[in-house]
């Protein structure tokens, strides 16, 4: 079939994310699509993989798509009569240490608060569903019966034949060799056969992403990695309707495949294909059976079900999967190019997202914006630091090895690290500090005492950082901490446009005068919450924009996609020009008084102001701002002066007991002030109002933005969610987020985020209550609240205010 010369959108790749797709454009946006496909349908890596369907994620958004798979795979026979080979099998999981058992009580938790049907099981009960299985090291199982399998060839042909129905143009034998462009637009697709003009281009290449993207100036951080499983012969007793089973103490999966085993595992041993491109040629090709390397699940395997060690093996599948460098998939839209949307890097479990994928990005590449908080997946959660191929790939095997690890709170990547560090990172480590890695910058999480070991110790209680980070706490409220925010991402908006441009984008009025500083958010059409961050304006026209590290691709993308057509208005990333030493605690002033001549009292330099000082000899930009509900600056100091500016704080901080505090003692501080986080407590699917910071958003003037069409209808009706505050009495609890929040026993939704407030001395949670017929406040009040914490109901107490409140006055005085 010849392809044509034209077409609305162009799909590149023909595995079942590319034919999902092309599926969901073409049945819900009447959209006119070519998929192109460089050998047949499925050639790539989806004609090998394993087939098990999971649903159950930490986010909800992701488990919303998953579970979207499974009603899918379900009844698409009914439209394509196709079979998908969908059976709803239920999957169990495996424990076999108390670790393990707690994470799965988590889980449990987790799927109540996402309205799934998940249940902790006996061995006894393990046995008796599985009866060829040994159970004696169990503790316990989770159950999840709407889990499954699925053949992955038969869906992707289900889909293929669906999108052809609805009028997409699927054409097999078709290479892409590169894109031809309009500054940063694909104005045509360039291929084996003939070139295609297009408005879109949707990049669903596996694991030939990384290199299509490369065509057009777009990196997509992804690594081949050899994943390994066997097919044995049929095994005598196996029910064809048994279970998948994920053993993870093991490192292994089975599911039952036409009477016999499908056994595979995810070792800690890992081994890349290749970090150079990806042979065009490979299609329906494995690599040589490695028994070597797969004799560590072999083993394991059989311990569990003996009767492997007699059953025949027809075929050992040794094939290529795309990994992630943080085990999480690859969707949106490219911040390099303004019309490349890509889907990639599904991490083994591409059947399981494959149907929601395809239906999520669909409505992505024609409305431009994510329809719900897509961002553990969103493809600007990365930065040039992805661009280093052996970084990524170093990164991914950690990645892939901890596929089947316990899933301790808290835990840090070791891989590729130190790879950016602020220029106090030795002065820090001499105080003993503990870092942890954002988007490649180490950071401190806390400070080990003398005596103490420096490092983290995981555990699933309290872990060995509590005291530690208690007392750094303490300090900030009692006297004053010095945090090194250097990691921060920071912009500078230019140019006779600038103002027109944030008067658009942003939700609140960031455009006063000189000198003035504003906490504001960016919103989505729908009245969601996209970017949280704070603008400080240097001049007319001129702006210095902050917000956090790991936000930086992700929120400098979302302003230049949304400044007004033909603003004249440059944006200019100054991250690495800039340290940042945040000053907070009620004897701020005193120490910053002492080493700068300009006058930082209340009066000249008031709360929500940006000024330059002289500090240490050096130029400062001095933001009068807080995130732990203290007085407090963030120090803006030019990157090479960072150093001598932390030393003069410190000396003259000392007779204050001043020192270091952590990344891990500013989140406790920040929970105890009501204070909210962008991606957890915070995300696209929030509106300010429901967060309570509708104070934020400037609907009393007269002003357009981006989201007010939205704010306005939310503003004027009753809220069906707000975000409210929980402390727990008992100090052993730990709270980490997605707890279920329980109102006279009811399921009333769940925390978006927990920790400790060490001023209050109790477990703290952030978490949106919810209800069909209104919340207010009165209602709130009226209700008695529970927490599930690991399947536990906890009695908690629900707070409309921030904790801490004595520093009110401080904070701004």
């Amino acid at each position: 079939m010849p392809v044509p010369t034209h077409a609305e959108i162009v799909v590149i790749g023909g595995g079942i994310i590319g034919c999902s797709t092309a599926y969901h454009l073409a049945r819900d946006h009447k959209a006119d699509v070519v998929l192109l496909e460089q050998g047949q349908l499925t050639s790539g890596s989806t004609w090998h993989a394993a087939g098990l369907v999971g649903q159950l994620r930490s986010s909800a958004s992701i488990t919303q798509v998953l579970k979207y798979s499974v009603d899918l795979y379900k009844s698409l026979k009914e439209e394509t009569g196709l079979e998908t080979g969908w059976k709803m099998t239920g999957c169990l999981r495996l424990a076999c240490n108390e670790d393990r058992w707690i994470e799965y009580k988590r889980l449990a938790t987790t799927a109540g608060s996402f309205g799934m049907d998940m249940h902790l099981i006996s061995p006894e009960e393990v046995k008796k569903l599985w009866p060829l299985m040994q159970v004696d090291d169990l503790v316990g199982a989770s159950w999840l019966p709407t889990d499954g399998q699925a053949s992955p060839s038969d869906i992707t042909q289900s889909l293929a034949k669906g999108a052809r129905m609805h009028g997409a143009n699927l054409i097999e034998g078709v290479r892409v060799t590169g894109f031809q462009m309009d500054g940063d637009r694909i104005v045509a697709v360039e291929t084996t056969d003939g070139i295609i003009k297009c408005e879109k281009v949707v990049n669903c290449g596996g694991q030939w992403a990384r290199q299509v993207g490369a065509m057009a100036g777009i990196n997509v951080p992804l690594q081949p990695v050899k994943h390994q499983y066997i097919i044995t012969e049929k095994i005598d007793g196996l029910a064809t309707d048994a279970a998948t089973i994920r053993d993870p103490d093991r490192f292994t999966y089975y599911k039952e495949e036409v009477g016999g085993l499908v056994m595979g595992g995810y070792e800690h041993n890992p081994i890349a294909w290749t970090t150079g491109n990806v042979p065009d040629d490979f299609q329906f090709q494995l690599f040589d059976d490695d028994w070597e390397h797969f004799e560590q699940h072999l083993e394991q395997a059989v311990a569990r079900m003996p009767a492997l060690e007699t059953a025949g093996i027809k075929q050992m599948i040794n094939g290529p999967e795309s990994f992630t460098p943080d085990g999480n998939f690859i969707l949106g839209s490219a911040p390099e190019c303004a019309n490349m949307f890509v889907g990639a890097g599904f991490n083994a479990f591409g059947i399981a997202s494959g149907g929601g994928a395809g239906w999520v990005l669909a409505q992505w590449v024609v409305s431009g914006e994510a329809p719900m908080d897509l961002w553990v997946v969103d493809i600007r959660r990365f930065s040039g630091l992805h661009e280093d191929r052996d970084w990524v790939c170093g990164r991914t095997l950690e990645a892939y090895g901890k596929h089947y690890t316990i899933g301790f709170p808290h835990e840090e990547y070791a891989s590729g690290r130190p790879r950016i560090i602020s220029p106090l990172y030795e002065r820090l480590k001499q105080h003993r500090a503990v870092f942890g890695s954002k988007l490649g910058w180490e950071r401190p999480n806390w400070f080990a005492p003398d005596g103490m070991d420096q490092r983290d110790v995981y555990s699933m209680g309290h872990q060995n950082w509590f005291e530690p980070v208690a007392e750094e706490h303490r300090l900030v409220r009692e006297s004053a901490g010095i945090f090194d925010q250097s990691s921060f991402a920071k912009y500078e908006l230019a140019g006779p446009g600038a103002t027109a441009a944030l008067d658009w984008i942003c939700a609140n009025n960031v455009t006063k005068a000189p000198g003035r500083l504003t906490y504001t958010q960016m919103l989505n059409s729908r009245g969601g919450i996209e970017c949280d961050l704070t603008v400080a304006q240097l001049a007319e026209n001129r702006f210095y924009i902050v917000t956090g590290t790991g936000f930086r691709t992700h929120d400098a993308s979302w302003i230049r996609d949304h400044m007004p057509e033909g603003c004249d208005a440059a944006l200019e990333d100054v991250t690495e020009e800039w340290g940042t030493l945040s000053l907070m605690g009620p004897r701020a002033r005193d120490v910053l008084s002492t080493v700068t001549e300009h006058d930082v009292s209340n009066q000249a330099f008031p709360f929500g102001h940006v000024r330059e000082i002289d500090l240490a000899g050096h130029e400062v930009r001095a933001l009068r701002v807080t995130y732990v509900g203290e007085l407090g600056w963030e120090l803006h100091v030019p990157i090479a002066a960072t150093g001598e500016v932390f030393d003069a704080l410190m000396a003259a901080g000392a007779p204050f007991g001043v020192r270091p505090v952590g990344y891990r003692a500013l989140e406790s501080l920040r929970l105890e002030k009501g204070y909210r986080a962008w991606s957890s407590d915070i995300t696209p699917n929030d509106t300010p109002f429901e967060a309570g910071l509708g104070w934020a958003v400037k609907l009393k003037s007269e002003m357009d933005f981006m989201g007010r069409a939205a704010c306005e209808r939310v503003a004027n009706q009753r809220l069906g969610k707000k975000l409210v505050c929980f402390t727990v009495d008992d100090p052993d609890v730990v709270l980490l987020g997605r707890e279920t929040i329980l109102r006279d026993g009811e399921f009333a939704g769940y925390l978006s985020s927990g920790g400790f407030g060490h001023t209050v001395g109790k477990p703290v949670g952030l978490g949106y209550v919810r209800n069909q017929e209104g919340v207010d406040n009165d209602w709130l009040l009226q209700g008695s609240y529970e927490l599930v914490v690991a399947t536990e109901r906890v009695p908690a107490q629900l707070h409309l205010g921030p904790l801490y409140d004595p520093a009110a006055e401080r904070v701004k005085s």
